[in-house]
């Protein structure tokens, strides 16, 4: 009998992606877009209601070098993506 195929992950962890907290206690995923950065875009993990958002930014520092609460202050100036009518 064949064994089976492993299983892959559904989405690999990457350096440019990172999973924080803001202050209300909602898990975010951050990463960068991009080739090399130019933009953090946000997403919203326990509550699928938010708004994805994003907010430029220079890709010169890696997601393990940027600390948590300096993600918060740029999900809280990042303006919310929403449908171009």
């Amino acid at each position: 009998m064949p064994q089976p195929a492993p299983r892959r992950p559904s989405r690999p962890a990457t350096e440019g992606q990172r999973v924080f907290s803001d202050a209300g206690g909602l898990l975010w995923n951050a990463r960068f877009t991009g080739n090399g950065g130019g933009a953090v875009e946000f997403s919203c993990i326990t509550d699928a209601r938010q708004s994805v958002r994003a907010i430029a930014m220079d890709a010169s520092l890696t997601m393990a070098e940027i600390t948590d609460e300096t993600l918060r202050a740029w999900l809280r100036d990042a303006p919310r993506i929403g449908r171009l009518t």
